[in-house]
């Protein structure tokens, strides 16, 4: 029994994730097929996120995120994301480029805050929740420099943590370069890195000493002292 109630709770945070990933939303046939069950399954899960008002139903029997999903997240968020947001917009800003806030989560680097460049143009196809490996582009490879040498770790963890931000071109994204700091933080403390992503390679290399003073202003917006 305790297996069961284990399963029904996973299979609706999953649902969960799904409807706050879309933003047109979801049928609870769409639902089923992803989560790979039949569909009256799928539309008790969602029923029971509408009850506690973590998911609503509009009109065309789409589910989205309901207003208690936004008012647990809008509690519990993290005052790291706050500082960030004015962080990032300046930079993004700046540079006229898409910039944003990693953290690690197992083996991989996840965006939580991400601020596109201001007016028109060309956008990446990056938003909050993206997830790339922690081995792989700019923001994962400073997340692991963020942290103390480690046995084995790539003689490239160790060359971004001694020159204090990564640069990469085309590793995860083709045609996307990648500049990443690591934000200092206690020991206690998530590593978080500031990234910047754009198409154009000669901007990307121009892009260092921004990002590098934008991780010092975050860290310094925490109370930590920044990065070099």
């Amino acid at each position: 029994m305790a297996a069961e109630g284990s399963q029904t709770l996973e299979r609706g945070l999953m649902v969960l994730r799904m409807i706050a990933e879309e933003r047109d939303g979801l049928t609870a046939s769409e639902v089923g097929a992803r989560l790979g069950v039949h569909r009256s399954v799928a539309y008790r899960l969602l029923t029971a996120l509408v009850r506690q008002g973590f998911a609503a139903k509009d009109g065309a029997h789409r589910y989205r995120v309901g207003l208690a999903f936004f008012t647990l997240a809008e509690l519990t968020r993290p005052p790291l994301l706050d500082a960030a947001r004015p962080v990032l917009r300046d930079l993004a800003a700046e540079l006229g480029v898409t910039a944003c806030l990693v953290v690690p989560e197992g083996q991989e680097a996840v965006a939580v805050a991400v601020v596109e460049p201001p007016g028109p143009g060309a956008r990446l196809s990056y938003r909050v929740g993206n997830r790339d490996p922690l081995d792989r582009g700019a923001g994962g490879l400073a997340l692991l420099a963020a942290g103390p040498p480690a046995a084995g770790e790539p003689d490239r963890v160790a060359e971004v943590r001694d020159r204090g931000y990564a640069l990469t071109c085309e590793e995860i994204i083709p045609g996307v370069f990648g500049v990443a700091a690591p934000v200092v933080r206690r020991p206690h403390e998530q590593p978080a890195a500031v990234t910047t992503l754009t198409h154009r390679e000669e901007l990307a290399e121009q892009a260092v000493p921004a990002v590098l003073a934008a991780a010092r202003r975050l860290s310094r917006a925490l109370d930590t002292p920044g990065p070099r």
